[in-house]
């Protein structure tokens, strides 16, 4: 049986595909525990300087595969022990994620890239929040992240309808940092990522750690934040030669390395 996630390490990159191309790559208990597993070693690999997750066959990710839902079951056990540590891990892991959808991302697929660090779609992707049409709510932190990046009236449109957004919409609304042409995708994240892995990797942490705070700071809270964080990166090596490198007039080499 083949496995349903493919890890594939390069250049300082894992790529990760969803493989459960029959299913649309819908998430099942091994699913969760593979990514789970794949995202913990790419936090301990100091090699690995940044994460590409996308899926195999015709669409991103499904959501979860209803197949695995037994009648009467308790969903709020299913996103307590699987989708919310998935979003927690993905929001905390101190290097970039980048997310590349083709097809449909629906559910908790389509909210599951939308917890990634840089999205890009292919202009036929569709994103849906496809929980009203089986009576749910949207979750994997879609109620959080909507307003968020497409702003409440919009946010209430995709949960309360459920129809499909486009790229391109997706796009212009700021749910997604780009959409490309399909047959440039996986290039064009592939090219994201391995520009990702020559950067300093500890500073891009720090910038996930700032961004998601100020979602509930204030002003204040958030400028004291600012500047922890920034002396934390200052003492690293990469600031040290990043500065060189400015001085020097030349490209820095950055080893992604906090201290």
């Amino acid at each position: 049986m083949a496995e349903d996630l493919l890890v594939a390490r390069r250049d300082g990159v894992y790529v990760l595909t969803l493989n459960r191309p029959d299913r649309l790559n819908a998430f099942t208990a091994s699913l969760h525990q593979a990514v789970r597993a794949a995202l913990e070693d790419a936090e301990r690999d100091p090699a690995c300087r940044a994460i590409l997750l996308h899926g195999a066959g015709r669409g991103f990710c499904a959501g979860q595969d209803l197949t695995e839902i037994e009648p009467g079951a308790d969903i709020g056990d299913i996103l307590e022990h699987r989708f919310n540590p998935l979003i927690r891990r993905i929001h905390a892991i101190p290097k970039p994620v980048v997310c590349a959808v083709h097809g449909v991302a629906a559910g908790a697929g389509a909210n599951l890239a939308f917890a990634c660090d840089i999205v890009l779609a292919a202009r036929s992707a569709r994103f849906v929040q496809a929980f009203i049409k089986i009576g749910l709510i949207p979750d994997a932190g879609g109620t959080w992240a909507l307003p968020r990046l497409a702003g409440p009236a919009r946010a209430r449109a995709m949960a309360m309808l459920g129809d499909p957004v486009d790229a391109s919409q997706a796009e212009a609304w700021g749910l997604i940092w780009r959409a490309v042409p399909d047959e440039e995708l996986m290039q064009e994240a592939e090219r994201i990522a391995a520009q990702l892995a020559t950067q300093p990797t500890h500073a891009l942490g720090l910038i996930k750690r700032a961004l998601d705070a100020s979602q509930t700071h204030t002003l204040d809270q958030q400028l004291d934040l600012e500047r922890d964080l920034q002396r934390e990166a200052g003492r690293t090596p990469d600031f040290a030669e990043g500065t060189r490198a400015f001085l020097e007039k030349r490209p820095p080499r950055f080893t992604g390395r906090p201290a």
